[in-house]
């Protein structure tokens, strides 16, 4: 990964999530009422979560698992539901202050540590499986690649993440979605096609043991992303 060219997408990602849209994404990501646009969002991202997780053992007692960009925390409640003991990360101090907050009535908490930061620093250890929901999207293919093999080196099961699908109809989505309120636009994120993106993991020297399974494209409204499974 180009350290200069992932930190930049970072602060940029850190300034938009922590002070930018704070409040905005956890509106979305509660029950509360929404505007049309962001019902789609939202919808499409519950559609996500669940693939993601169908993707994962029912049973995950014994097994660690980090929630690279948690957000808000839905994933990994429902994580340390199947009983993961989890490392929820997000570089947002906001969005992981209230995914504490939501959880702390959850019985199975106690099984999740909440950490602000980097979701590629060594110091997290290594783990069974690695969820990365809409958390790499932002980052161009090499940089995107590139994190997904720090990753997968402290992998020992499998990494589900999700990436941005390169298509005429979602670049003409990022084009129109600019005319939107600021409150209603989602952060820059790189699209790129899958055919692309698995040329690049298939030519990444610490992917070379890895190999893609499952992909599936949930589009909904204004939210259109690609799940894609990494297993040694």
């Amino acid at each position: 990964m180009e350290q200069a060219s992932y930190q930049q997408t970072r602060a940029k990602l850190e300034e938009y999530f922590d002070r930018t849209a704070a409040d905005q994404w956890a509106k979305l990501t509660s029950e509360a009422p929404v505007s049309g646009i962001r019902a789609t969002v939202r919808a499409g991202r519950d559609r996500m979560r669940q693939t993601l997780l169908s993707w994962l053992p029912h049973d995950l007692h014994g097994k660690r698992v980090l929630d690279a960009g948690c957000g808000t925390g839905a994933m990994a409640c429902e994580l340390a539901k199947r009983g993961a003991e989890v490392v929820a990360i997000d570089l947002s101090p906001t969005l992981v202050d209230l995914a504490r907050e939501r959880s702390s009535a959850d019985p199975h908490a106690h099984r999740i540590q909440f950490v602000a930061g980097d979701m590629l620093a060594d110091s997290l250890g290594e783990f069974d499986h690695v969820v990365a929901m809409d958390s790499v999207i932002h980052y161009e293919r090499f940089d995107m690649v590139a994190g997904l093999a720090r990753l997968a080196q402290r992998t020992h099961g499998s990494v589900v993440f999700t990436f941005a699908p390169s298509n005429a109809l979602l670049a003409a989505m990022i084009r129109i979605g600019r005319i939107f309120p600021r409150s209603d636009r989602a952060p820059f994120i790189a699209p790129v096609s899958e055919v692309a993106l698995r040329d690049a993991i298939a030519d990444h020297a610490h992917l070379a043991p890895w190999r893609v399974g499952r992909t599936e494209k949930i589009s909904s409204g204004f939210y259109t992303s690609q799940a894609m499974e990494l297993h040694p």
